[in-house]
C-alpha cells in the first residue's frame, strides 16, 4: 500500500505524544492506584489513563486514522493504552524502515471487558439466559403484601429488586425482601437486593389540605346521554392509598344491605342523589348513581325501600392540593415548616396574596442568590429568584403552561447553578443504613456530590462491619456529581464491589435537558474506562409501566440501554408486562449486534 510516510511519522508522533501524557498521569496518580482495592488496581490505572486522554483534542487525529482505516478509539474506554500502542504499532508497520515499538501494556483488549463482565457479576448478580443486560425493578409497597406480583416479576426476568428508603418503612422492607427471596428460591435463580437511602433530596413542603370530598360522575356520550352509570364501592374503612371512588360505612351497616336496595343522600351541594345496590362482596358493596354526586365525610345515605337505619359516611381524606402558577406569578418560598396555600385575589381579580409553599430543607437559605435559577417538579416549572429575606425568598416564574403549572406538595427543587453544598449522609440515611447493612446486598448512595461523600459513606460502613461486604452503586444526579465523577470513582475504588446509577430525572434538570445526551454518553465513557457497570435508570418506559401502553420514544430509549450494564424500571400497574416486553426488546437487539459482528468478516472478504 502506498503511504505517505511523512504524514504517517506526524501521526505516530501525535500518538506518542498523548501515549506519553498518559503515563505522566499514571506516575503522579501512582499513590491513589495502588492504595485501591487490589480488584481495582488495573481499572483505576485505565481510568486515569482515560481520563489524560481525553484532554486531547483528537478531531484530526481520529479523521486520519478513519482514512486508513483503522480504530478512532471510539469503543478504547476500557483499554485505552493498549489501544494507542497497538495503533502506533500498526502504523510503524506502514514504513518502510519499521522501527521497533513496544506493544505491551498493563492491560489487554480482551481482559478490560473481562473485568467489566466480572465486576457486573458480583455487583449485580448473573445475567438472564441470553441477555447481557440486568433488570432491575423498584418493588411497589404492594410487593410486601402480595407474593404473587414478586413472583411474577422474577420469573419475567428481574435481576435485581430495588427498594427506596424514601417510602414506607423498615417493616415494609423486610416484607418486601422476604418476598423476592421466595420467588427467587422457587426459581433456582440468585435476585440482589438493593436499597435506596433516601440522601438530603430537596422538595416543597406541605400544602394546606383540601375538603374531605369524593366526586363521582356517570359516564356520557357527545349526546349528553349516559353510557355508564358512576361505580361507588362501600368498604368499611378507606386511606390515603385507597381508589377514589371508595366511601366509607360502619361495617356494621354494610352486612345488612341486599341486593337492590336503593337509598337517597343529600350531596355537598345541597343536591339530592339516589343510589342503588348492583353487586354485594366479601365486605365491599357496588352502588351505581346515575347523576354527578360530591360525597363528603359525614354524608347521610338513607335507605328508601325498606326499614333500614341511617349510614354516616366515615372519615375521607383530604384531596390533595395544589398551587397553580403561570409564567411571571411570585411565589413565595418560607423557610419555617407553614403548610402552603395558592395566591389570593379579590373580587376584581388583583393579587392580595402570593402563593407561598415551605422548603423542606432550610439550609438552602444560607447558599442561594438573587438572579439565580430555581427548578420544581423535575424542571416542569422553572423561575429566578427575585427578593431574599431572613424567613423567605420570593420566585418570578419564567415558564409553565400555557394554562398555568401545579405544583404540588413533596416535589422536588433543584438549583442548578448554586453550590448548596449539601451531601452526604442524612440523620435519616444513617438509621436506614443499619437496615440496608443487615438485609441488603447492594446501598445505592443518593445525590453523593464529591469524593467527600464517598468517604463518608465508607466511614459509616466500617463501622457497621460490612465494608467490602455490602457493595455501593453511586448515583449520579446533580452537576456536580458530573464534575467530579473521576475523583468520586477513584475515591470508591476503595471497595469492592461498586457501580453507577445514571439518575437521568434529576440530571437532566441539573445539566440541562440540551446536554443531557452528552452527559450520560460521558458517565457511560468514564464507567467503561473503569470498568464499572452503570445503571440506566428513569422513565425506562414509564409510561407502559403506568398507562399500559409505550410511546414510540421509550422503547428507542429501552434499546439505547444496551449501552449500561443494568436497566432500572420504575413501579407501575403494569409492571409485569413491561419486564416481558424489556426482556425481548433486550434479548433481541443483543442477538442482532451478535448477528452482525459474526457477518463482519464475511463482509470484509466480499
Amino acid at each position: 500500500m502506498k503511504v505517505n510516510e511523512e504524514k504517517i511519522r506526524e501521526l505516530i508522533s501525535q500518538i506518542e505524544t498523548i501515549i506519553e501524557a498518559l503515563r505522566i498521569e499514571e506516575v503522579d496518580a501512582e499513590a491513589i492506584i495502588t492504595s485501591r482495592n487490589p480488584k481495582y488496581h488495573k481499572s483505576a490505572r485505565n481510568l486515569v489513563h482515560y481520563n489524560a486522554f481525553r484532554k486531547f483534542d483528537l478531531r484530526t487525529i481520529q479523521k486520519k486514522l478513519g482514512n486508513l482505516g483503522l480504530t478512532r478509539f471510539a469503543n478504547s474506554g476500557g483499554h485505552i493504552m493498549a489501544s494507542l500502542l497497538n495503533t502506533r504499532h500498526i502504523l510503524s508497520s506502514l514504513l518502510e524502515d519499521r522501527p521497533a515499538v513496544s506493544t505491551k501494556a498493563g492491560l489487554s483488549i480482551k481482559n478490560g471487558k473481562r473485568l467489566l463482565a466480572n465486576h457486573t457479576k458480583e455487583l449485580l448478580g448473573y445475567r438472564s439466559k441470553g441477555r447481557r443486560v440486568r433488570i432491575m425493578v423498584t418493588q411497589p409497597t404492594q410487593a410486601a403484601h402480595d407474593y404473587q406480583m414478586v413472583h411474577d416479576m422474577v420469573q419475567h426476568g428481574m435481576n435485581c429488586a430495588r427498594i427506596n428508603c424514601a417510602h414506607d418503612d423498615p417493616e415494609i422492607w423486610g416484607k418486601i425482601i422476604l418476598n423476592v427471596k421466595k420467588a427467587a428460591k422457587a426459581f433456582g435463580k440468585t435476585v440482589k437486593i438493593t436499597m435506596d437511602l433516601a440522601g438530603p433530596k430537596i422538595r416543597t413542603g406541605n400544602i394546606v389540605p383540601g375538603p374531605k370530598v369524593r366526586k363521582f360522575r356517570p359516564e356520557r356520550d357527545e349526546t349528553g346521554h349516559i353510557v355508564s352509570p358512576a361505580l361507588i364501592v362501600l368498604v368499611p374503612e378507606v386511606n390515603e392509598d385507597s381508589e377514589m371512588n371508595m366511601i366509607p360505612v360502619a361495617l356494621k351497616w354494610l352486612k345488612k344491605l341486599a341486593l337492590g336496595d336503593k337509598f337517597i343522600l343529600t350531596d355537598t351541594r345541597n343536591k339530592l342523589r339516589k343510589l342503588k345496590v348492583v353487586h354485594i362482596d366479601d365486605q365491599q358493596i357496588l352502588v351505581h348513581c346515575y347523576e354527578t354526586s360530591y360525597i363528603g365525610t359525614g354524608t347521610i345515605i338513607r335507605c328508601v325501600n325498606r326499614e333500614l337505619e341511617n349510614a354516616t359516611v366515615g372519615e375521607l381524606p383530604p384531596i390533595e392540593q395544589s398551587i397553580l402558577l403561570r409564567t411571571n406569578d411570585i411565589l413565595t418560598i418560607t423557610k419555617s415548616n407553614t403548610l402552603g396555600n395558592p395566591a389570593l385575589f379579590d373580587e376584581d381579580g388583583n393579587l392580595v396574596k402570593a402563593a407561598t409553599i415551605s422548603c423542606q430543607v432550610p439550609e438552602i437559605f444560607e447558599r442561594i442568590k438573587e438572579g439565580e435559577t430555581v427548578l420544581f417538579d423535575d424542571g416542569k416549572i422553572e423561575g429566578r429568584i427575585k427578593a431574599l429575606f431572613t424567613d423567605r425568598f420570593e420566585v418570578c416564574i419564567t415558564r409553565a403552561k400555557e394554562k398555568g403549572s401545579k405544583l404540588k406538595a413533596e416535589k422536588g427543587m433543584n438549583f442548578p447553578t448554586t453550590d448548596l453544598g449539601i451531601s452526604g449522609l442524612t440523620a435519616k440515611d444513617k438509621v436506614d443504613l443499619e437496615f440496608v447493612a443487615k438485609h441488603a446486598d447492594v446501598v445505592n448512595f443518593s445525590f453523593v456530590n464529591s469524593k467527600e461523600d464517598v468517604e463518608e459513606l465508607l466511614s459509616e460502613l466500617k463501622k457497621l462491619g460490612v465494608l467490602n461486604k455490602l457493595s455501593v452503586i453511586l448515583k449520579i444526579e446533580t452537576r456536580f456529581a458530573f464534575d467530579n465523577l473521576v475523583e468520586i470513582l477513584l475515591t470508591a475504588m476503595k471497595v469492592k464491589y461498586i457501580g453507577v446509577m445514571i439518575a437521568r430525572g434529576d440530571l437532566a434538570v441539573e445539566t440541562g435537558w440540551d446536554t443531557i445526551g452528552k452527559v450520560q454518553e460521558e458517565i457511560l465513557a468514564l464507567c467503561g474506562a473503569a470498568h464499572i457497570p452503570v445503571v440506566w435508570a428513569t422513565q425506562v418506559l414509564e409510561s407502559f409501566a403506568k398507562k399500559g401502553l409505550p410511546s414510540r420514544a421509550e422503547i428507542t430509549d429501552a434499546t439505547a440501554s444496551l449501552k449500561a450494564e443494568c436497566v432500572m424500571l420504575n413501579k407501575g400497574q403494569y409492571i409485569n408486562e413491561v419486564l416481558q416486553l424489556l426482556n425481548k426488546i433486550l434479548s433481541g437487539m443483543e442477538r442482532f449486534h451478535e448477528k452482525n459482528e459474526a457477518m463482519l468478516p464475511k463482509m470484509e472478504k466480499l
